[in-house]
């Protein structure tokens, strides 16, 4: 199983699209809205939401949708990152509703090598969330500093703090 990518193995103009989506569920809405805080009536409350809002729903909370999103990307994207320096965007295009499923892909806009290292670059990347039917409800620009082969190599490989099995 691939676990992000080193910069030589980025191309600009590349797709990744990330696998498997995610049915985002009354539940998971909740509990975001509790461990962030955020008690906003229309993620919390379905009265509020069918009399007083335009959607007539609750709402899944957009940084949910966000943070979802960055996570399906880890594995084509930031698996081997030294930091993720960067969010250089966020657009919540439409909303998202309990039992929506949200697929997620990356485009490389461009890389970069380090001017200060020379076992790094940095990857400009945009991902894009959408529902099951295409709607496209979430899109992000950042900037990642990912490791070189090198970098890689000098550091004991690809699973360096790994432990082995012991018979």
């Amino acid at each position: 199983m691939q676990f992000g990518r080193t910069y030589e193995e980025f191309e600009v103009g590349a797709v990744y699209k990330h696998w498997p989506g995610k049915t985002v569920t009354e539940y998971d809405d909740h509990l975001f809205c509790l461990l962030t805080m955020n008690h906003h009536p229309l993620h919390m409350d379905s009265n509020y939401a069918e009399k007083t809002t335009d959607f007539g729903k609750n709402v899944v909370v957009g940084n949910y949708i966000y943070s979802l999103l960055l996570g399906m990307s880890v594995p084509d994207v930031s698996g081997k990152a030294i930091a993720n320096l960067e969010v250089e965007s966020l657009k919540h295009i439409a909303p998202t509703f309990h039992g929506d499923t949200i697929y997620g892909e990356t485009t490389v806009l461009d890389k970069t090598p380090s001017k200060s290292k020379s076992d790094r670059g940095i990857v400009y990347v945009e991902t894009k969330g959408y529902k099951q039917d295409g709607t496209v409800v979430c899109v992000f620009r950042r900037k990642v500093m990912v490791p070189t082969e090198t970098y890689i190599k000098e550091r004991g490989g690809e699973q360096p703090g790994r432990p082995t099995a012991s018979n």
